[in-house]
């Protein structure tokens, strides 16, 4: 039985971890035992380690044929390159700020498969447009995509997975999109519209910098991408940012030195955090328009996907978590051969490995509903 060891068991890491173990012999690692205690009643064997040590990675990564990363944004770029070290083929979710092209050389030295930004977006977003722009000339990609509570709850009316600093990070990036041919750089929550989705009503969408390998990889002159929220979440969380409660130079408050940001990461926690229980969802626009055989043509994938209760997965982790699983099997089973890191749209530009993720994903429940005009 082949071996994988998922680096990082939060919420998204054990889903992962869970759902490999039928087929695979699956060790999670992570630092915190609370985390490994909830596989506890799983078949996921467990191993405590510090992860943010190179040396604890390449080892605890050392006997497995496939690695599944997802650590930390913050922990990630430097996670991958450890696993690269190592020698073994990965599987990332992480979303890490730097650029993962520059592992590539490396990558290919060690003659490593390393697929990155493997998630929902980036991830099925990076999918679907590499799918059909090996078989279409597409004119314009956007992806409107974000995970909410059910339930709405003043100031900000939102929960993530993630930690607050990760989040935080998202919202002062500069959001890089391609209009007419060209970058264009604006700041994160800028340019905000509103959308309709059946299911919930009125959503509000703004930008963020999530084309990231995109620019590089996909000649298409219009690209955006833009977070959905509950209408009034950006004007909000912008009132912090540019009030400098996001700031990352040290101030002094009463004879200490403290980063604005880190306490407001820790004043948010309780109120971001997404609790094991709570109702949550995903939801997620892609259109595709361009040229197909000569005539316009356009594709808009729907996801709207909803907590598991019979598993007690949340949404985020599955729809986030299931592509990897799924990419993680095609890659052990020879199914993508390619060398170096390899960003999403690179394995849905071959059908049989876009064919199978999707697939995957809605033997698992998560269906993306495909429109054509």
């Amino acid at each position: 039985m082949k071996k994988i060891v998922v680096l990082g068991a939060g919420m998204v890491g054990r889903v992962m971890a869970v759902d490999l173990a039928g087929e695979f012999e699956v060790t999670a690692v992570d630092v915190d035992p609370a985390n490994l205690e909830r596989l506890a009643a799983s078949a996921v064997r467990t191993v405590r380690a510090d992860l943010s040590s190179p040396e604890a990675v390449r080892e605890a990564v050392r006997a497995s044929d496939l690695v599944v990363g997802a650590v930390p944004g913050s922990m990630g770029f430097a996670t991958v390159r450890s696993v690269i070290e190592a020698g073994k083929d990965v599987v990332d979710i992480s979303f890490f700020p730097e650029d993962a092209l520059l592992l590539d050389e490396a990558a290919r030295r060690a003659g490593v498969t390393a697929v990155v930004d493997c998630g929902v977006a980036p991830g099925m977003s990076n999918m679907i447009l590499g799918f059909h722009a090996a078989r279409m000339a597409v004119g314009r990609f956007a992806c409107y995509v974000g995970g909410l509570p059910a339930r709405r709850e003043l100031p900000f009316e939102y929960k993530a997975p993630f930690s607050p600093a990760d989040v935080i990070e998202e919202y002062t990036r500069p959001a890089r999109y391609v209009e007419n041919g060209h970058i264009v750089v604006r700041p994160a929550l800028s340019d905000v519209e509103h959308l309709e989705f059946p299911e919930i009503g009125t959503l509000e969408a703004f930008n963020s910098d999530g084309l990231r390998s995109l620019l590089r990889t996909m000649k298409v002159p219009n690209m955006i991408e833009k977070t959905l929220r509950y209408p009034g979440h950006a004007e909000r969380v912008r009132t912090l940012r540019d009030s400098g409660f996001f700031g990352t130079e040290e101030i002094e408050v009463r004879g200490r030195r403290v980063r604005p940001l880190d306490v407001t990461s820790a004043v948010l926690f309780e109120h971001w955090r997404l609790g094991e229980e709570d109702d949550e969802f995903t939801v997620m626009r892609i259109v595709v328009a361009g040229h197909e055989n000569g005539r316009p043509k356009s594709y808009v994938y729907d996801l709207f996907d909803r907590r598991d209760r019979a598993t007690g997965f949340s949404s985020m982790a599955r729809t986030t978590g299931f592509p990897a699983t799924a990419v993680a099997r095609l890659v052990l089973s020879g199914g993508l051969a390619r060398k170096g890191v390899c960003p999403p749209e690179l394995v849905g530009a071959e059908e049989a490995a876009f064919r199978t993720v999707m697939d995957g994903l809605a033997a698992r429940g998560v269906t993306y509903r495909r429109t054509e005009r």
